[in-house]
């Protein structure tokens, strides 16, 4: 049943409440919140995020597919995946989050109900790792000759990396040029305190 043959019944609710309880109808296991009007979050067991976007692109007329991204809860030995979905006839906005366990970050593809979805699934599994059970394009996308773990990841250790893999020089050049003593020359104003820590050259 749409959104349209609910609201005729029920007159009196505004969208987000129909959303809801639609959702929490056919989804009985899902936590359906709402932080303020047409706007909806949702908590779905990754096993039913597959149907639970089907009946939102179906059902509820989120056609439009805006977002995707990725958080790594390492405290909770997690990843959480964000799916952020819109409804032009009806002004609101799903966000949709199911989470994965990070030494098994496996999880279906949802590219079928809207292809774009397969570019985010690709930088997701790049940058943290996740599979996308069904994605044939898990190979390289962003990062060339990588051959470490997962950048985005928490426990990447970047600066670790950049001063294994980049040189370093150890001062700057001596000619190099103060871009805040030509604006201070040109607009006669005083270079201020906090700005002297990041100029090339202090102020004597």
């Amino acid at each position: 049943m749409t959104v349209e043959k609910i609201s005729s019944k029920l007159p009196n609710l505004q969208t987000s409440t129909l959303f809801s309880n639609q959702i929490q109808q056919t989804f009985q296991t899902a936590k359906v919140s709402s932080p303020r009007d047409k706007r909806l979050h949702v908590e779905i067991r990754s096993d039913l995020l597959p149907p639970l976007l089907s009946y939102a692109k179906t059902y509820l007329e989120c056609t439009h597919f805006s977002h995707m991204s990725c958080v790594d809860w390492i405290e909770d030995k997690e990843f959480e995946l964000v799916y952020i979905l819109w409804s032009y006839e009806k002004s609101i906005q799903l966000i949709i989050k199911t989470r994965i366990p990070r030494e098994k970050a496996e999880i279906a593809t949802c590219n079928k109900f809207w292809p774009q979805i397969s570019t985010y699934e690709r930088e997701i599994h790049e940058m943290f790792g996740v599979k996308f059970n069904g994605n044939d394009a898990m190979g390289e996308f962003i990062l060339e000759d990588w051959d470490d773990m997962p950048p985005m990841r928490r426990d990447f250790d970047t600066e670790k990396y950049a001063r294994e893999n980049f040189a370093f020089r150890d001062d700057r050049r001596n000619d190099a040029i103060d871009v805040r003593e030509n604006i201070m020359e040109h607009s006669g104003e005083e270079l201020p305190d906090f700005a002297e820590e990041y100029s090339v050259r202090k102020k004597d």
